[in-house]
């Protein structure tokens, strides 16, 4: 089969979140089970774009507006992420540092999927299948079947991912001047609550529907920001698959982010070495446990809970843990922690950053990983700290609940809590405390996290099974 990706972002071209991991390493999987499977995304000025060499195949306009909008088609030459990318350019919109966070993000986006369509019509043979990722794709499924001058696609499956239904991409009416000419009698497959939802048009339009879990799946039924309805309504397309996590780029055997690669037959010192590393930069005593959060720090992953939870979890037990935190996001959240690292005593610091490299090498040096998401449709975090042998300490919700079973229960080996409260991290922190002075428990569960397979090989599979039952 062919299938198109069409994303706003891909690792490691430009990555803000989870949904780049996914379009970086899904297409790859699906082209070793045989498939041609490539991927579609804005062209952001990322060191990437500079790095690799490209070729121009396509020149392309259509009108916005009243106005001719011309777009440019790249594809990196090498193929050097295991399948075919493609880059749209329209300049002074699609050429820019940030993949979002401008005030014409709406336009940007609704830009780059007219330009995604548009080029699809100058397709000699066509794809089978169109995966569109999150809203920043949702209205391409209804420009291909319901837009006028792209009869041609109306045929072609399409099938949407949502990473995140808490985004929409909501829009007032005004802004169909740069629809291309559509049936007007089909506005409903466009409105969500009086006004465009690119998210709900495409779980309308489209053949099937997946979510990155299936608690998450369940989740939207209920809580969906707006959309649960709809959701319930169209359940019968609806599906969750897990996502996986790229085993050849996340391997402690082969990574060359960290100090010391290990495996599972040398887990003990190969944690150790990559602990001790990490500790010297950010001076910690490596004798202690060490508990990360990586993230983006807003109130949905419940970073706004980490100054108070560290805090009171640093008097509790005092001088019993070191506690780092890597990420971004909400100006408030970073002052706290900032703040906090003042008077952390030595037991606290933070990178308020973005930091690849560094996140690898607290994967691979950390004991636990501290996840308390509010909302968590899948999680790739929890899976990359079992990859490295470093325990989740998770709340129970989406795809944390899916993939992360307590040791408490049977064959469990994360911990896990119900709400997303200071209370509840504090007591977590409190149980991993406890469990690291237990040398022989900690090894064992070690072990235990580097033997599940959480790669991409088995989801990959399980949307080629999609992909064929609407061909």
């Amino acid at each position: 089969m062919e299938i198109l990706h069409v994303s706003a972002e891909c690792y490691p071209v430009a990555k803000a979140g989870g949904l780049a991991d996914v379009v970086g390493a899904l297409p790859k999987y699906q082209n070793e089970l045989g498939h041609y499977s490539k991927v579609v995304m804005p062209m952001h000025k990322t060191a990437f774009l500079h790095q690799h060499t490209w070729d121009l195949i396509h020149k392309g306009y259509f009108d916005l507006d009243g106005e001719t909008t011309r777009y440019t088609i790249i594809k990196e030459k090498t193929n050097v992420l295991g399948f075919e990318l493609y880059c749209v350019d329209v300049f002074g919109l699609l050429d820019r540092e940030k993949i979002y966070g401008y005030a014409d993000d709406n336009i940007r986006f609704l830009v780059f999927q007219r330009a995604v369509t548009d080029w699809l019509m100058h397709w000699e043979s066509l794809p089978d299948v169109v995966h569109v990722h999150d809203y920043h794709a949702g209205l391409i499924p209804f420009f291909m079947k319901h837009g006028f001058d792209y009869q041609r696609l109306n045929k072609i499956k399409t099938v949407l991912t949502v990473h995140n239904a808490q985004y929409q991409g909501w829009m007032n009416w005004s802004n169909t001047k740069y629809f291309p000419v559509w049936d007007n009698w089909k506005a409903g497959l466009l409105e969500w609550n009086n006004q465009i939802n690119p998210l709900a048009s495409a779980v309308k339009c489209v053949d099937r529907v997946t979510t990155v879990s299936e608690s998450y799946m369940k989740a939207l039924f209920h809580q969906a920001n707006g959309l649960e309805h709809l959701f319930a309504y169209e359940s019968k397309k609806c599906l969750g698959i897990i996502n996986g996590i790229d085993f050849k780029v996340w391997n402690p055997q082969t990574d060359d982010k960290i100090i010391f690669n290990y495996s599972e037959k040398n887990i003990a010192i190969g944690k150790q070495n990559n602990k001790e590393n990490l500790c010297a930069q950010f001076g910690f005593d490596p004798s202690l446990p060490l508990i990360i959060f990586i993230g983006r720090l807003v109130g949905e992953k419940a970073a706004d809970l980490l100054p108070e939870s560290i805090r009171q979890a640093l008097t509790k037990y005092p001088a019993q843990f070191n506690f780092l935190v890597l990420g971004n996001g909400e100006s408030h959240i970073e002052s706290e922690l900032s703040h906090l690292q003042l008077n952390g005593y030595g037991y606290f610091n933070t990178q308020i950053a973005f930091n690849e490299t560094l996140s690898h090498q607290m994967y691979a040096g950390a004991d636990f990983l501290l996840m308390p998401s509010r909302v968590e449709p899948c999680g790739l975090n929890q899976l990359y700290a079992l990859r490295y042998g470093t325990m989740p300490i998770v709340r129970r919700t989406g795809g944390l609940k899916d993939t992360v079973t307590d040791i408490g229960d049977k064959d469990g080996f994360g911990i896990c809590f119900e709400q997303a409260s200071v209370k509840d991290i504090v007591d977590s922190i409190g149980r991993a405390i406890h469990l690291y002075q237990n040398t022989s428990a900690m090894l064992s569960f070690r072990k235990k996290m580097m033997h599940i397979n959480h790669s991409w090989e088995n989801s990959a599979e399980k949307y080629i099974k999609i992909y064929q039952t609407i061909s």
